[in-house]
């Protein structure tokens, strides 16, 4: 992560400085174009009545035309006195008809008249036009109309910054200028540069603390969550891309603490489960072999009512050891998903009677009565109707196997949601406080012995229930009632209308 964030810091700085420079070079560039014009512009406004005033002096003619000595003692006079001017004479088609030029120089033996025109015409200027001494250049200009006995002759052309002005201001000011411009990009930039660092380093700030909580995340697991809450809390803060990275990472933690909560807690309750499991699975078995043992060693000793009391012992914990498998298997195959709820539409008053009728001999036997107490109109139910039929069967074994004769176990059945709350009830002992919190995670087994010797048991019905009860999306209560005893309560969703 820290490679990762060094490579990005230098990337954003690499990209930002490049920037700043192309930005620097453009505005300098810009500034000394701005200065050039402007100081064209200067220059010709200064000196656009020179051409006027060489075209008025009329010793430049003669009866016959142009005075040629007397226009090259003109013109070197000129130029000795402003050597930064060069002045030419244009016939009307734009040619060069008289200049001062040294030989070799010139360049090109007619001027565009076209700016000549514009400036006569009073254009905006600066006005650029052909520079005799360059094959394409152009340099501003002073120009006037030469006449010549009342008729147009030509015209007088002033190049107003010429060859030896741009020599000399070449050899005096490029390495200054360029000095100075070098210093003033470098130092602009360096400034820029460290202000966008300054910049970088408050705007990544978030993302620098959001990859180092990330990283001790990575590092030290889940233990790294509780103490990152204040961080991660500070930086979901706001709007901007990173306080939205912020919140989904934040979002992310909490739900996998809450999922490693949860599947710690499972896998207690699971480890609980099996040693619970396999130390109660190991008493019936202890009691199976000591008995059947006994039976073995005293066989010529015991007489016939021993000996069947002995095999009835045997054959209770029998069916509690194959009791205790099954419902492993059964919980097994639920917990792991082998088994899906089928969900169904019925009537779940008719369920409970049909429940009944399984145990109404197994509470005749006890002298118990089970009471059904059903609302009139209640909606039909959406589920699976073997797990329901299961899960009222484990409470109404329960029930009946731990209330006394005589006692009454009531199932009542009441509108609520748009579904059905079901409760079951009956006047036994109750569950003691101890055993409250671990009856639906773990096999119970409460005192009290049957007349074979075997222990008053729960076994794995309450967890079957609340695991088949969660496979519908419910759960299911104990409930405190004064003058009842253990007090069970769950809810069915309602059928939707197809």
């Amino acid at each position: 992560m820290t490679m990762a964030w060094a490579t990005l810091s230098r990337r954003l700085s690499v990209v930002f400085a490049v920037l700043l420079l192309v930005c620097c070079g453009a505005s300098v560039w810009l500034q000394v174009r701005s200065n050039g014009m402007h100081e064209r512009e200067v220059v010709q406004r200064l000196s656009l009545g020179l051409a006027a005033h060489i075209a008025e002096n009329s010793e430049l003619m003669k009866p016959g035309g142009l005075d040629q000595a007397a226009v090259k003692d003109l013109f070197d006079k000129l130029m000795a006195v402003n050597p930064s001017v060069e002045v030419y004479l244009l016939g009307l088609d734009g040619r060069i008809e008289a200049q001062a030029a040294p030989p070799g120089h010139l360049k090109r033996d007619r001027v565009d008249l076209g700016p000549v025109r514009k400036l006569l015409s009073g254009a905006p200027l600066p006005i650029a036009g052909d520079d005799p001494r360059s094959p394409s250049g152009t340099k501003v200009f002073s120009a006037a109309p030469l006449q010549m006995g009342g008729r147009d002759a030509g015209y007088v052309y002033v190049v107003l910054q010429g060859e030896d002005h741009d020599a000399l201001v070449a050899n005096v000011a490029a390495d200054n200028v360029l000095r100075t411009t070098l210093w003033a990009m470098g130092l602009v930039a360096l400034l820029g540069l460290l202000a966008g660092l300054a910049a970088f380093r408050l705007i990544t700030r978030p993302l620098r603390e959001l990859t180092a909580a990330v990283k001790r995340f990575e590092s030290e697991g889940i233990a790294s969550l509780e103490g990152e809450a204040p961080t991660l809390e500070r930086l979901s803060r706001g709007s901007d891309e990173i306080a939205q990275l912020g919140q989904a990472f934040a979002q992310m933690t909490r739900r996998i603490a809450e999922q490693w909560r949860e599947l710690t807690l499972q896998d207690q309750q699971r480890r609980e489960l099996f040693a619970n499991i396999s130390h109660d699975l190991r008493t019936p078995l202890t009691s199976l072999h000591g008995y059947l043992e006994t039976l073995l060693l005293k066989a010529g000793t015991l007489d016939e009512a021993e000996r069947r009391r002995y095999l009835e012992i045997a054959l209770g914990q029998s069916r509690k050891v194959g009791r205790l498998a099954q419902e492993a298997f059964e919980l097994a195959r639920l917990e792991y998903g082998v088994v899906k709820p089928e969900k169904e539409s019925f009537a779940l008053a008719d369920l409970v009677q049909d429940v009944f009728q399984k145990f109404e001999l197994a509470a005749e036997a006890r002298h118990q009565r089970l009471k059904p107490d059903i609302a009139p109109g209640l909606p039909v139910v959406s589920a699976d109707l073997g797990m329901i039929e299961r899960v009222l069967t484990n409470l109404l074994d329960n029930a009946i196997r731990h209330t006394p004769e005589g006692g009454e176990i009531v199932v009542q059945l009441r509108a609520e949601n748009g579904g059905v709350t079901v409760q079951v009830s009956d006047t036994g002992p109750g569950i003691p406080g101890e055993l409250q919190k671990a009856i639906f995670t773990r096999p119970v087994f409460m005192s009290g012995s049957r007349a074979d010797g075997t222990a008053s048991s729960g076994g794995l019905g309450l967890v079957i229930v609340k695991r088949i009860l969660q496979l519908h999306g419910s759960d299911i209560r104990l409930v405190q009632q004064a003058d009842k005893g253990a007090v069970f309560r769950f809810q069915l969703g309602g059928a939707t209308a197809g």
